[in-house]
């Protein structure tokens, strides 16, 4: 685990794997995961990436190993997008290749829009534009009086396949969401319920690949349709049946469709 000062002071974790060949300039490709999650969600893409990318796992402001920020600071979504820029220059990257699991495809679609030189590819997984058509705001009195851990155990059908994943899966996804702070997962939650920018998305300029549920039960599987209508360069999978957690359910699918995105779009490790 590493970490870094962000402009405003708060520490920011990360991981960094890397096999590629030590003689090659591996490009870098960036994960961002989702809300309540943390990097460590994404420990089963790593070894199928790591030998074909500098693949670099960020821990958001306030989840995971990163500092939760103070509660008299206001969280904006410009603050959060900030954070992924200092990383990268803390990092020396001008641009990755970037990968956003839900709210951190939120993070993904502002760099792509707003700043457009530092992402070479953007992979979607489970994100909309923004989460304001969806019933996330009623999550946060649940979360308040049940706890993260009680709140997703009732609602976990929504977000993983329970007949198709390790029962262990299902307790570890649970037990590493209540490591977060609940009353920060509410405000940044409250956040990015607040936002659609379904009608920007056409400034997303570079190779796209947006996969979504197929049982999006998060809102609508209709709210991913600007990207197919409005995306210059975009192309879209579905995963039939499949409820919102797709990137925790089927992570081998998912680290194979992003190495086959770039493989197609770029050759792999170019």
């Amino acid at each position: 685990m590493n970490s870094f000062i962000a402009s405003d002071g708060v520490r920011l974790a990360y991981h960094i794997d890397d096999f590629t060949d030590p003689w090659t300039a591996a490009p870098t490709l960036l994960l961002l995961h989702a809300a309540m999650g943390s990097s460590r969600r994404y420990y089963a893409w790593v070894p199928l990436l790591c030998r074909h990318y500098r693949v670099v796992r960020m821990d958001l402001r306030g989840h995971g190993s990163s500092e939760i920020p103070p509660s008299d600071v206001p969280l904006t979504l410009d603050r959060l997008v900030a954070d992924v820029i200092e990383l990268m220059d803390h990092l020396g990257t001008t641009s990755a290749h970037i990968v956003g699991n839900s709210a951190g495809g939120y993070l993904g679609q502002q760099l792509a829009m707003n700043h457009a030189d530092r992402v070479r590819s953007l992979m979607l997984f489970g994100s909309t534009p923004g989460l304001k058509n969806s019933q996330a705001s009623s999550w946060i009195p649940q979360i308040a009086a049940k706890g993260l851990r009680g709140f997703l155990a009732e609602t976990i059908a929504e977000r993983l396949p329970l007949g198709e994943v390790d029962p262990g899966l299902v307790e570890w996804f649970l037990d590493e969401a209540a490591k977060n702070n609940p009353t920060y997962i509410g405000k940044f939650v409250l956040l990015m319920a607040s936002y659609d920018w379904s009608d920007e998305v056409g400034r997303i300029r570079c190779p796209t690949l947006v996969v979504v549920p197929g049982a999006e039960p998060i809102g609508s599987t209709a709210n991913y349709e600007p990207f197919r209508h409005l995306v210059p360069d975009v192309e879209m999978r579905v995963y039939d049946g499949a409820p919102h957690n797709i990137c925790d359910a089927f992570p081998d699918c998912c680290a194979r469709d992003v190495l086959d995105f770039l493989n197609r779009r770029f050759g792999i490790g170019n």
